[in-house]
């Protein structure tokens, strides 16, 4: 019994930060309709800003502490000023949250460039020895921990309830548009209560300090927990935030102790899945519900610029011809894999792009299915002498089983909680990665597995594998292509742009929204089969939920509803580390920074702005011959 306690005196410590971070997510959502994932980062910016000044500096914890704080209430103001308020006038929910998962991404690589890749660990405030009652012994920092978090959620109750500004947010909440004709300035509270929830994290990040390991990307693991905690408990509501937060602890805790630290996470993911299933909207549902299949402002999606058709052949046949020119051409077996590696995500990036740029379903899981295909295959051939082919295709067959059993909680969410599903699933694959040692080595990896071959010929060899993976994309590409004329790829747009409106004009939305998923995790296997073939090797790391937000950088970079797009990113995110060794430190916070960038300002991505300066070049060119002719025609009139 006192062992029990012990473990749900741990559980409550951890579910205070969760519920601390879900009260943050859950004020911005109420007050924008949006999410922001970027609350992990500042509680880990906090956290490390707080190392810094007391560890390192020497400064006391009364004054490293508040200034820490200060210090990431004063960057988040800034970024919110400058990217999350803008963001909300010109884009979407679901692009909204992407741009966010782009600022905790970025965040992470200032991180890792100000602090590096190793772990640090923050002393208690109150010291080791812990307070002890009986036979219950309660750490200090447990103390600092419940003041905390009491202290956030008492104060942030007084100023929602009994406040001016409290009813100015409270009136954003229910309706911006009517709040804005009432006098309110919804953009400064949309800034106040990012502000607030900045300020909750940083207070969480400075207090979870020393019961922690903190890296650059732990705050990546605070998101994802305080994410999950709002959507158990309800999102929309503040007592439900803080609820889910404490069952988050306990549950994750009492699995630790009593199943497997391995599984702890799997099974809290599970959960999480169940309450998506029979109380989408959380365990606490609040008053006020906000629409999920349309926006609440005019924030169209926006048409994508195309090439004339007079000049997609030409371009795509040279396109074609440079493309197999090049290993003839580059003899750097470096550039050579990381042009392998930008083709092999190319395949996933095409059939995310199907999901998301045409459909506009959020999927935050994609690298779960590449794992899927990826370890079923290697496993296969390292295990029972499979061919390559038939692995693949085997990889393929338990994706779509998975997708399958997957869509029964997919299809019935939009918005955030399809982001939300797709994400959990790709945690959860993560864990099973790590935790089924027998298939899949556990963190280790998978190791052995034979470079790809058919009917005995093997492309062992960078280059070999460039034309192989070069012949797969194109033709994959070319079907795409077709399909997406068609009559398919047009009700997947109109999905995408109204879902009630497409379900008014006929379209079968389950069919099409399950045709689509079923295409982008076909693609997602075969991508993590070539890319385990190509490696000889795979880990967790190589096709974890990092992977996913990265995948999500690179097409939104290179060009949504584009097909083509997502090649341009996945080259320019891949090959600039390759090609700039030494700035390879600031490829995470170059991703997500270009991906905020993109959002911005290139709407379009790297392939909107280059259709854009073809179109110029060869408008330019028209005007310049048909000025020229009309100078002839008019000197031999004369």
């Amino acid at each position: 019994m006192i062992e029990l306690l012990q473990i749900c005196i741990g559980g409550l410590v951890v579910g205070s930060i969760y519920a601390a971070i879900a009260l943050g997510f859950s004020l911005v959502y109420r007050v924008t309709g949006a999410v922001n994932l970027s609350q992990g980062g500042f509680a880990i910016i906090a956290a490390m800003i707080g190392y810094t000044l007391s560890v390192s500096s020497g400064l006391p914890l009364w004054l490293a502490i508040p200034f820490a704080v200060a210090a990431t209430v004063i960057i988040g103001v800034v970024l919110g000023a400058f990217t999350f308020v803008p963001a909300l006038e010109r884009l979407s929910n679901a692009n909204v949250l992407m741009l966010t998962a782009g600022l905790l991404t970025a965040i992470e690589g200032i991180s890792l460039v100000l602090w590096g890749s190793q772990p640090y660990a923050m002393p208690p405030f109150s010291g080791e020895t812990p307070l002890v009652f009986g036979a219950i012994r309660l750490p200090t920092q447990a103390v600092w921990v419940f003041g905390a978090v009491a202290l956030c959620i008492a104060a942030l109750w007084y100023l929602i309830a009994k406040t001016r500004l409290g009813k100015g947010l409270r009136a954003c909440a229910e309706n911006p548009a009517a709040a804005s004709l009432m006098g309110i300035n919804v953009a400064r509270m949309t800034l106040l209560s990012f502000a607030l929830a900045t300020l909750i994290a940083a207070i969480s990040g400075v207090i979870v300090a020393p019961t922690t390991s903190l890296q650059f990307d732990t705050g990546r693991l605070f998101t994802i927990s305080g994410f999950v905690a709002a959507a158990i408990g309800g999102i929309t509501s503040f007592p439900g935030a803080i609820i889910g937060g404490l069952f988050l602890g306990l549950a994750t805790q009492l699995s630790t102790a009593y199943i497997s630290s391995l599984f702890s996470n799997a099974i809290a993911l599970l959960i999480l899945l169940a309450v998506l299933i029979f109380r989408p909207y959380g365990l606490v549902q609040a008053k006020v519900s906000r629409r999920q299949d349309t926006r609440d402002e005019v924030r169209a999606v926006g048409h994508t610029t195309r090439l004339p058709a007079s000049l997609v052949m030409p371009l795509a046949a040279f396109a074609l011809a440079i493309a197999m020119l090049v290993p003839f051409v580059v003899t750097d077996n470096g550039i050579l894999s990381g042009l392998v590696i930008a083709l092999i995500l190319f395949m996933t990036l095409m059939g995310l792009d199907v999901l998301m740029g045409y459909a506009g379903q959020v999927s935050l899981g994609q690298a779960g299915f590449m794992a899927i295909g990826g370890y079923t295959s290697g496993y296969l051939v390292i295990n029972y002498g499979l061919s390559s082919l038939l692995s693949i295709f085997a990889g393929i067959g338990v994706s779509l089983a998975c997708a399958l059993v997957l869509s029964v909680v997919t299809l019935r969410l939009r918005g955030l909680y399809l982001a939300l599903a797709t994400l959990a699933f790709g945690l959860l694959v993560d864990s099973c990665a790590v935790g089924f040692l027998d298939i899949t080595g556990g963190p280790s990896g998978l190791v052995g597995i034979p470079s790809f071959s058919v009917a005995g010929f093997e492309f062992a060899t960078p280059r070999a594998m460039y034309f192989v993976v070069l012949a797969l994309d194109v033709i994959i590409l070319m079907g795409l292509a077709g399909a997406m004329r068609s009559g398919f790829g047009r009700a997947l747009k109109a999905i995408r742009s109204d879902q009630m409106a497409a379900a008014a004009l006929g379209i079968n939305i389950i069919r099409y929204k399950l045709a689509a998923f079923l295409i982008s995790v076909t693609l997602a296997s075969l991508a993590g089969s070539m890319y385990a073939f190509f490696f000889n090797f795979l880990s967790p790391e190589m096709v974890g939920t990092g992977r996913s937000l990265e995948l999500v950088a690179m097409l939104i970079v290179g060009g949504e509803s584009t097909l083509f797009g997502g090649l341009l990113g996945a080259l320019l995110l891949t090959l600039l580390p390759t090609v700039f060794q030494p700035l390879a430190i600031y490829k995470t916070f170059a991703a997500g920074a270009l991906l905020v960038a993109s959002f911005l300002y290139l709407p379009q991505g790297l392939y909107g702005a280059v259709v854009q300066a073809a179109i110029r070049l060869v408008r330019s060119s028209r005007e310049t011959v048909a000025g020229k002719n009309s100078s002839e025609t008019s000197a031999r009139a004369l």
